[in-house]
């Protein structure tokens, strides 16, 4: 999904900066994206780190005071969360890691990407939460559950502060996208899921990026504080 993303924004013109620990996949990524003459960099970046995060701006140099669009997308999936995990059996290191990376880190990033966004009284910024923090459901552990919800809340309180300011706060909760994970799942499983899902299939990185897209243009300044189901109809409010 975050390849699909940085993809539709260098569309759309921007100039794109993937963050991410995985070096070998990043550099791929970006390799991808400029040789469709895209605008790309990439930053290797451990979101568990702190002291990592605080040194983006001087890492980015220049492009930092230029920098009005956020994604908060990296985050520990089911898969490495704790799948079918009962909340009462997830140990508190599994449940810190997870917190630190799904709820944190996209906090901390958005604190130390604010300035420049105040500074042109333009900006946008969204969290790419999942239907977890919409409904629970049995694929994911509790920490997973929680740190998705809280996404949603970090999304509402941001953007009522920064309304003001000129930028916009949102959230996209994904459903059973096809991806990498996705289709590491046994085929019985992969069935059962579709079985539940109203418009008869998996939903693709693609349609995410859209989502993004529209968000982060000037089409959307009068969205703020909004979370997008893209699931299919599994979770219709």
């Amino acid at each position: 999904m975050g390849l699909a993303i940085a993809r539709r924004l260098g569309q759309a013109g921007h100039h794109v900066v993937l963050i991410d620990v995985l070096e070998q996949a990043l550099d791929d990524a970006v390799q991808a994206l400029v040789a469709e003459g895209l605008s790309a960099q990439a930053i290797r970046l451990d979101l568990a780190d702190d002291a990592q995060i605080a040194a983006l701006p001087s890492r980015l140099g220049d492009r930092f005071e230029a920098l009005g669009v956020l994604v908060n997308n990296a985050a520990i999936s089911p898969k490495h969360a704790g799948r079918r995990a009962a909340a009462a059996e997830v140990s508190l290191q599994e449940w810190e890691r997870v917190v630190k990376i799904n709820l944190t880190a996209p906090f901390r990033m958005i604190q130390t990407c604010l300035p420049p966004m105040r500074a042109r009284r333009w900006g946008r910024i969204v969290n790419i939460s999942s239907r977890a923090g919409r409904s629970p459901g049995g694929v994911a552990g509790a920490h997973y559950v929680t740190t998705k919800t809280g996404v949603l809340g970090m999304t509402r309180a941001f953007a009522k502060e920064v309304a003001s300011a000129g930028i916009t706060v949102n959230a996209v909760a994904p459903g059973r996208i096809e991806t990498a994970m996705s289709a590491g799942s046994p085929p019985e499983v992969l069935a059962q899921v579709l079985q539940t899902i109203p418009v008869g299939r998996f939903g693709t990185p693609e349609e995410i990026g859209a989502m993004v897209a529209y968000l982060a243009g000037e089409e959307a300044g009068f969205v703020t504080g909004a979370t997008f189901d893209i699931n299919g109809g599994v979770l219709m409010i």
